[in-house]
């Protein structure tokens, strides 16, 4: 990892992103859309669909109207929300370093939420499978707000749920829109992308962007007193 500045306090509380941050979905989710394009005879390059990343349904659906019509997309989109839930049943595996950043946070107290684009009841479901709900206080799904990221509106609605001042927060995204969006709001981000790299607009932000949750996990710790231990 590059030299990237250590977080300069404790957050109030720590706002995580879901699909392609915590859950290894952003792939499956890839090559849902890809498997059901070419089901249904459209041949669409790699670059459109990771366009989509990070965003939410509608914004989706906005993107795939530059190619389709209508009665193409709403068959499109039910073929590929079956094999997206298909996957889902059989278990998303985690990002590496997830597990051992939301222990670190637990045993400092740092109350934790999360902000995704995913809509209710699917994100608490794909949480809860993955075995990641315990640790969090709040669950803001994409169908709680009516902006969806890039607009702030999600973070700002997560960090009233964890009654925090958005400027003492730490987001951690993925996506450009997420990024956008939590930066919007007022938060400290930092960005482990997945999928889409960052392009130079995004970098000049100036938000801590870090190759790993590991590397996320480094910059909270630096400033991190020892956890306490019950006597």
């Amino acid at each position: 990892m590059s030299q990237v500045a250590a977080l300069h306090f404790l957050p109030e509380a720590v706002i995580f992103d879901m699909d392609g941050l915590m859950l290894d979905t952003e792939r499956a989710s890839l090559q849902c859309w890809q498997q059901a394009a070419a089901e249904a005879g459209l041949r669409i390059e790699e670059a459109f669909w990771l366009r989509m990343v990070g965003h939410s349904g509608p914004a989706c659906r906005a993107i795939l109207r530059e190619r389709l019509e209508d009665a193409q997309i709403d068959r499109l989109l039910e073929r590929c929300y079956a094999l997206y839930h298909a996957v889902v049943e059989a278990g998303v595996p985690l990002r590496p370093g997830i597990h051992e950043l939301l222990q670190l946070l637990a045993a400092h107290g740092v109350p934790c939420g999360v902000a995704t684009s995913t809509q209710r009841p699917l994100a608490p479901k794909k949480l809860e499978a993955a075995g990641l709900l315990p640790y969090f206080r709040a669950v803001t799904a994409g169908n709680d707000v009516a902006h969806p990221k890039p607009a702030p509106d999600i973070y700002l609605l997560a960090a009233q749920r964890l009654q925090a001042d958005p400027a003492r927060c730490l987001a951690l995204e993925d996506s450009p829109a997420g990024v956008t969006a939590a930066l919007a709001a007022g938060l400290i981000v930092i960005q482990v992308p997945d999928l889409v790299v960052p392009d130079a607009a995004l970098r000049a932000r100036g938000h801590r962007i870090v190759a790993s949750l590991h590397d996320a996990r480094g910059l909270l710790e630096a400033h991190l007193p020892a956890p306490r231990r019950d006597a």
